[in-house]
């Protein structure tokens, strides 16, 4: 496409109850949008990054600057660009993998629109809907943790992801497995563990847990593959997986048997579906992992989970899950899973009404002339 503006819009989101991670505790969403806009069609991507670079070194105010300052000039540059081509001509720039993978996300939702292809059908989708299951946050009190765990199996979620921590581990996951044996039941550290402290994480193999997700840093890929020996619970990274070369180095190890996949934190839709097809061809199971997207990510994450690789519920929440109000027509559970959407490009665009309500700052980006 040839773009002729883009529009960089920051909302503020607040959240239906405070999430807890041992990253720390969200009560809104501050996000970054990017509308591309062309002479035939236009598109729109979310940078999934937080407002505090505890996830990762990314941070909004950050992929901002960097998608303002770095990355469109580049972009700009060249008369015509297509999303294949995004991550080849932002290469130069190092690092900041959701801040590019929010541009990609919206030259691609652009280009798709304008053939009329659903972004399901282009990435590969075998899948007319996905199965949810939901993240729960840390709770200081196990009775609240139970009543949470119990009110999302009521609305249909097929599996409960449980947040832990050192010292709020072993007791919260029994407290959840011993009220409800029989559900698919999986724990995310986000790398809270070292490999000094993670011994203790062996008693996690009788709770038949799916898998243990992320329990050391980053970098410690060989801390991973020690780890996967000394537990029977599966060890899933995502953090660790930056790339399909990650992915690939982390199977070899043998880090790892299973993946989360984050369009975001992979730097894009496209290098997603390589580590998928990866991981297919290497028999390694895959699933979605969520980052408190609105609608407009929300709708790439189902799409991508409809991949026939993703045989596990990802965190693809309904909208409710985390706003009152999403920016986008809602996405509703039924029966523990979410539509694919059918329509070109993402499926959803932003309701106007909802990004006046929500918007707290906007900017647009011109290619400079002459």
């Amino acid at each position: 496409m040839r773009l002729e503006a883009v529009e960089l819009l920051r909302l503020r989101l607040p959240l239906v109850a405070p999430f807890r991670t041992s990253l720390g505790t969200e009560t809104h969403r501050d996000v970054l949008l990017v509308h591309v806009i062309g002479p035939d069609a236009d598109g729109w991507g979310e940078c999934v990054a937080f407002a505090e670079p505890f996830y990762s070194s990314e941070y909004v105010g950050g992929a901002h600057d960097v998608i303002r300052e770095h990355l469109f000039p580049r972009l700009f540059a060249c008369d015509e660009v297509a999303a294949a081509d995004v991550v080849a001509l932002l290469g130069p720039v190092r690092g900041h993998p959701m801040a590019k993978a929010s541009v990609e996300m919206a030259i691609l939702d652009a280009e798709l629109r304008s053939s009329g292809t659903p972004l399901g059908a282009f990435l590969g989708a075998v899948r007319q809907e996905v199965d949810c299951g939901v993240s729960v946050g840390i709770h200081d009190d196990v009775g609240e943790l139970l009543a949470t765990v119990e009110s999302y199996l009521a609305e249909g979620y097929r599996r409960i992801k449980l947040k832990i921590e050192p010292g709020s581990d072993i007791e919260p996951v029994h407290a959840v497995r011993n009220r409800f044996t029989g559900i698919p039941l999986q724990v995310d550290a986000n790398a809270s563990y070292t490999r000094e402290s993670a011994g203790g994480l062996a008693a996690l193999d009788d709770f038949d847990l799916l898998l243990l997700e992320q329990p050391l840093a980053e970098e410690d890929l060989l801390g991973h593959a020690q780890l996967a020996k000394a537990v029977r619970t599966p060890i899933c990274l995502d953090e660790s997986i930056t790339s399909a070369r990650a992915a690939a180095d982390a199977i070899a190890l043998g880090a790892c048997s299973i993946v989360n996949i984050k369009a975001g934190r992979v730097g894009g839709l496209l290098e997603a579906r390589r580590i998928h097809d990866l991981c297919l061809a290497e028999g390694v199971p895959v699933w979605c992992g969520g980052m408190l997207e609105t609608g407009l990510g929300r709708a790439a994450n189902v799409a991508l989970a409809a991949l026939p690789g993703f045989t596990l519920p990802g965190d693809t929440s309904a909208s409710g899950r985390y706003y009152d109000a999403d920016i986008t027509d809602p996405f509703v559970l039924e029966g523990g899973r979410l539509p694919v959407p059918t329509g070109p490009g993402l499926g959803v665009t932003p309701l106007p009404e909802q990004l006046e309500r929500f918007t707290v700052g906007m900017e647009t980006l011109y290619p400079k002339l002459g």
